[in-house]
């Protein structure tokens, strides 16, 4: 129900009821029968809040507090849950944030891709809600952010003292120093915070975004769930040898679990560059996972499923939905050929596609080191290298899988796909919105007919889909 209030200007107080899920995380209510959008609330929370954003359409507001808590509210497991931009949803009953997921995903295909009678399968359930994560980056900067609480406490704080967590959502100039993490293995954050103390002991400067300065950029850790490998990964501005190596010296001294460290020196102002020098510092400068029966080299500049036990229900939804029982397999935005190992002992022959040569050598070694002699690797933007000559060489595809980014699959992919009349496409994705968008433009020549969310990421709007396509008649 639209709560009738009179007309309200940006940075007023109001007052209303969360109504219903909305996406990335937020909900909405109604304000002065308008809609409006806030975060870290659940329908059913009656609250005080202020208006932040004032469009013609829409308010967006900040919660201030909570007047009436919705029954199906629950305690957040982490007190960072309010502000980081790691968990948008512990206050949620898991059963609710899935039954959101799921609306979502339908909501997508119904609003952007115009399926009103495609029905999206209910989700399926990460087995573990928290601590599922196989990678943590985190940020260095000068520029920490303080919370409610700490502004209010009239404590003076070192703003620009070097802070290393999270980056507040909406803000690329602001970092959280976490004092606790419930995504990755405890170790990740004992390590993340071994490694802030030491940085802040020594002086180190963290980078600064706005200035183009500063040594620290990044420390990504990541580990292998069934091998325990760990791998802590440092991406600067510059090469400092000196500095480095004492800040390797102290993490193997109190972490000797660690199996490998290695630093990455991008000179540029972007956040990637593939031709960054690359510099182990100790072990073999990969760490190796499985998932199902196979077994996967991980670089530091490789995508590898971030929930490793959830990433082995998704490719095997993907491959149930191909039912591959020979054949010619394409697999596109194959990353490190998880997928194309998944489809290589029903297919003929698997040819993968990915931008990163990094991925492609690891998909090319992790190939050779499961004994798989029946996939074929080629580095390029899948726009370009899925082309005729490369049909031309391998064979029209009978089934295609795809894996695209969050922006989904390029117009001209797209166009190609509808040209070749595929018999099966598997569409795998992380941004449903954006998969919606790109089945819409396939639905003339192919149905639609199963949509199986995965929930990869707890406590996180995030979810991961699969869509089977049947060329029509």
């Amino acid at each position: 129900m639209k709560e009738n209030q009179t007309t309200v200007k940006k940075g007023q107080e109001v007052e209303f009821l969360v109504e219903k899920t909305a996406y990335e995380g937020k909900s909405l209510g109604y304000v002065d029968n308008k809609v409006c959008f806030i975060s870290n609330t659940i329908p059913g929370d009656r609250v005080r809040a202020r208006i932040t954003v004032r469009k013609k359409a829409f308010y967006e507001a900040k919660l201030l507090d909570i007047i009436d808590p919705s029954p199906d509210r629950i305690s957040s497991k982490c007190s960072h849950a309010s502000i980081c931009g790691g968990c948008s949803w512990q206050h949620a009953p898991y059963d609710y944030q899935l039954e959101f997921k799921q609306d979502h995903v339908q909501d997508h295909m119904i609003r952007i891709g115009g399926f009103t009678d495609l029905k999206v399968h209910p989700v399926i359930a990460s087995e573990k809600k928290f601590f599922y994560r196989n990678k943590m980056e985190y940020s260095f900067g000068d520029r920490r952010w303080l919370s409610d609480d700490e502004i209010a406490s009239n404590t003076e704080f070192n703003k620009e003292e070097i802070a290393l967590g999270l980056h507040i959502p909406a803000r690329f100039d602001r970092i959280l120093n976490l004092k606790e993490c419930h995504l990755q293995d405890e170790r990740s954050y004992q390590i993340m915070d071994a490694t802030r103390s030491f940085a802040i002991k020594q002086g180190y400067s963290p980078y600064n975004n706005i200035k183009k300065e500063g040594w620290l950029r990044h420390l990504t850790i990541r580990n292998s769930s069934k091998n325990d490998g760990w791998m802590v990964h440092f991406m600067t501005f510059y090469s400092d040898p000196r500095s480095m190596d004492n800040l390797v010296n102290h993490l193997l001294h109190h972490f000797p679990f660690i199996t490998t460290i290695v630093e990455t020196v991008n000179k540029t102002w972007g956040p990637v560059d593939f031709n960054a020098q690359e510099i182990i510092h100790y072990g073999d400068g990969f760490i190796t996972d499985s998932i199902g029966k196979y077994n996967f080299r991980i670089h530091p500049s490789t995508f590898f499923q971030t929930n490793t036990a959830q990433a082995e229900r998704l490719f095997q939804t993907a491959i149930d939905f191909a039912e591959i029982n020979s054949g010619t397999v394409y697999d596109l935005y194959c990353g490190v050929g998880t997928l194309s190992l998944f489809a290589s002992s029903k297919a003929t022959k698997v040819i993968g596609i990915e931008l990163n040569p990094q991925s492609i050598l690891n998909a090319e070694q992790n190939a050779l080191d499961n004994g798989v002699e029946n996939t074929f690797f080629r580095t390029g933007d899948t726009r370009d290298t899925f082309s005729q000559a490369l049909i031309n060489e391998f064979g029209k595809p009978d089934i295609l899988l795809t894996d695209p980014p969050r922006a989904g699959m390029h117009g001209d992919v797209v166009q190609s796909l509808n040209e070749l009349k595929i018999p099966k496409i598997v569409y795998v994705s992380c941004n449903s919105a954006t998969m919606a968008r790109d089945l819409a433009l396939l639905n003339d020549q192919y149905e639609i007919t199963q949509v199986q969310p995965v929930d990869m990421f707890p406590q996180t709007y995030h979810i991961e889909t699969v869509a089977r396509l049947i060329l029509r008649k």
